[in-house]
């Protein structure tokens, strides 16, 4: 029979675990908070610039040359916008393991996603098949390839600067 004690962890030994590069699940815990944190920071950034594409395309595309082109070009444009503001911003995110960049693109998907349907319908008015619209690619609107890229971009850009 084998007796297992525990002894109490005093602030020396869990200096050494920190020195030797052991962290407790706290830490991590708060490491990981931090980092999406920031990455929802990052995101708010995004969302400016789709309003302001959005703007863009409504107020000065679509009148100058239709939307049938002003609505792929749009998406053309939000896709490479995400891509520079990821570019950008994530040397300030602090991560060097390629699977936080991965959970900060899907972090990024389900918050646009989110945010389009809840602003489309609750503060736009759109009825759910509106809203749903976004994903009718054979109608121009390239909702879904800017989603792939916003999934992609925080991996690949931080692959692209060396941090990971």
């Amino acid at each position: 029979m084998q007796i297992i004690t525990t002894e109490p962890q005093t602030a020396d030994h869990l200096s050494r675990r920190r020195i030797a590069g052991v962290s407790t699940a706290t830490e991590q815990l708060k490491r990981m908070s931090g980092i999406l944190v920031k990455a929802t920071g990052i995101w708010l950034v995004i969302v400016l610039a789709a309003i302001l594409n959005g703007i863009f395309r409504e107020k000065v595309l679509v009148p100058t040359i239709g939307s049938s082109i002003a609505l792929p070009l749009s998406g053309v444009a939000l896709a490479m916008l995400v891509f520079v503001i990821a570019l950008i911003f994530v040397p300030f995110i602090g991560a060097s393991e390629p699977k936080a960049y991965v959970t900060i693109g899907l972090l990024w998907v389900v918050l646009t996603v989110s945010f389009e349907f809840i602003f489309g319908h609750f503060v736009a008015g759109m009825s759910w098949q509106e809203v749903m619209k976004v994903f009718n690619i054979k109608k121009g609107d390239l909702f879904i390839v800017v989603l792939f890229v916003t999934a992609i971009s925080p991996w690949f850009a931080a692959k692209v600067r060396s941090l990971i």
